[in-house]
């Protein structure tokens, strides 16, 4: 025949379909921008022709590309530039990292990024401006604790945001300081934005590089859509003209902050607005903190904080605003994901999902918890019954597993990242990283959700093993629950002919791997649109 009848041949393939726990042997043929067959190695390669390329899968899986939904995506692109904290184990290490940084970086120039964990060298003590004032006296310094909830500044960023002594502590943050009341410089949840907001924006030519950045690495994880939380303008403008270049390798849902929901909503934008490679109309809000800056908010104080049960986030302020916002964007068709990790804050937005649903009414929605991390057991079924989809990263059950129980005991740890009580209780999970604030690699956080065995290697059985969940779940909820999570299920998320041609060619196969070893595949081939974005080098 002169002209293929498919583009793209993976062959092979050890083809997981994940519900049903199905995996069989097969071939998977391409055409245009769609899968067009899935089916046995003779019959499909009847049809290639001499211009079809080939992919040999030599026997790994084959799954439907991954979908991340929930990253921080340009932030992203820019956090792979920025000063490394992440692995610094003592405050020595922590202070040295950023001073060398500071030398390479021209003067004046703000420092940020960092992802530092405090935990990393036992939880105390906590970072402090004069930890780093000296190495920089001539660069303001932001950097951020890994869950993007509490940051220390340096001295110069404290002056040039007016920060003293005297500034008194935003809602729904704080601003911390010593025992003669003067500012440490660590600033939590609503208190960074004092500094943030005087922090000049990017360039557009400076986001643009770090999106195609944060692109890259999306396609070196085998990562074909994600869901990029509190996209701004700046950011949706930069996705917009990728996109209209035919650059943008891999699909994104922009979700825009739930404080300006009048605006898409005066321009009639509803949720799914936009194409296969561009969409918006879903809103991203916050209920409370996180539970390592002690800012989540709970029923009852933390055990190792015990003058606090968590902060409520600042658009939670005054009393009814959340549920105000949340009415008058599902009137107006925009979708509602909304952050909420302690007991408290959980309850307090599916309260406010059922308050939505009894005054506007009864109609299909795709509501959203990020986070449900730590989840009050009277709360489970109500998942459930209002169809809330349970926005989950996995990996932090493994990363948070190492020191959750001194914040909050045993027994309220039984409620957390319960994947396995939430499926059992008939709940939707979509699963994604939290990059930066968690590895973008949906290996990583599928092998986390299987084992529950945390960094420390102190939990080799699990920690909470009875909320592990099965290969097959972990991969649906990184695949078509994502999907489904923005409406898109009908395109995306299985490897059905008909559906847009997202594939993640691995070099092992995952269902023969044992459970410890997942996170060791690695990816072979990334395609997105019958298009190959990422290609191994052997």
């Amino acid at each position: 025949m002169s002209t293929p009848e498919f583009d793209l041949l993976i062959k092979n393939v050890r083809v997981v379909r994940p519900h049903g726990n199905v995996v069989f042997d097969a071939d998977i043929a391409v055409a245009g921008e769609r899968i067009a067959a899935v089916g046995s190695n003779a019959e499909i390669r009847k049809w290639i022709g001499p211009q079809t390329r080939t992919i040999d899968a030599r026997g790994g899986s084959v799954l439907p590309g991954f979908i991340d939904a929930h990253v921080h995506f340009a932030s992203g692109g820019f956090h792979l530039s920025n000063v490394q904290l992440r692995d610094a184990a003592t405050p020595e290490e922590f202070a040295r990292r950023i001073g060398e940084f500071a030398q390479s970086r021209p003067k004046g120039e703000w420092i940020q990024g960092g992802t530092w964990d405090h935990e990393s060298w036992g939880g105390d003590p906590l970072p402090h401006r004069k930890w780093i004032d000296a190495a920089t006296p001539q660069h303001p310094v932001l950097v951020s604790r890994y869950d993007g909830h509490m940051a220390l500044a340096n001295s110069l960023a404290l002056k040039l945001a007016g920060i003293t002594r005297e500034t008194p502590t935003p809602a729904g943050g704080e601003i911390v300081k010593d025992a003669d009341g003067e500012p440490t410089g660590l600033l939590k949840d609503a208190a960074m934005d004092l500094v943030s907001r005087v922090i000049p924006p990017p360039s557009e030519e400076q986001l643009t590089r770090a999106v195609k950045a944060a692109l890259a690495e999306a396609a070196r994880f085998g990562v074909t859509g994600v869901h990029d939380m509190g996209t701004s303008a700046a950011e949706l403008r930069v996705y917009q003209k990728l996109a209209a270049r035919g650059e943008l390798t891999t699909r994104i849902l922009a979700v825009t902050p739930i404080e300006q929901w009048e605006a898409p909503a005066r321009t009639g934008i509803m949720a799914g607005f936009g194409n296969d490679w561009l969409r918006t109309g879903a809103l991203k809000g916050f209920a409370d903190g996180s539970l390592g800056s002690t800012t989540a908010l709970f029923f009852e104080p933390y055990n190792d904080a015990p003058h606090t049960s968590g902060l409520p986030a600042a658009m939670m302020f005054p009393e009814g605003n959340m549920l105000k916002m949340a009415l008058g964007a599902d009137a107006a068709g925009l979708q509602l994901c909304i952050h909420a990790i302690g007991d408290k804050a959980i309850r307090g937005i599916l309260e406010v999902y059922d308050a939505v649903r009894k005054q506007n009414g009864e109609r299909p929605r795709r509501w959203r918890i990020e986070h449900a991390q730590h989840i009050h057991p009277d709360d489970f079924a109500s998942f459930a019954r209002l169809g809330v989809i349970a926005s989950m990263q996995p990996y932090h059950a493994i990363d948070d597993g190492r020191w959750a129980e001194k914040r909050i005991g045993h027994e309220r740890g039984t409620g957390t990242y319960a994947f396995r009580t939430l499926i059992d209780r008939g709940a939707r999970l979509a699963f994604g990283s939290d990059w930066t604030v968690a590895p973008l690699n949906p290996l990583t956080g599928i092998y986390a959700a299987v084992t529950r065995r945390t960094l420390d290697d102190k939990n080799p059985g699990g920690w909470y093993p009875e909320q592990k969940i099965t290969l097959a779940e972990a991969i649906q909820a990184y695949t078509m629950g994502s999907a489904y999570a923005e409406g898109s299920e009908a395109v995306k998320g299985s490897l059905t002919p008909g559906k847009l041609a997202d594939i993640v060619v691995l070099d092992g196969d995952l269902f023969r791997s044992p459970p410890e070893k997942l996170d060791a595949v690695g990816v072979v081939a990334t395609i997105v649109g019958g298009v190959e974005v990422y290609g191994r080098k052997n």
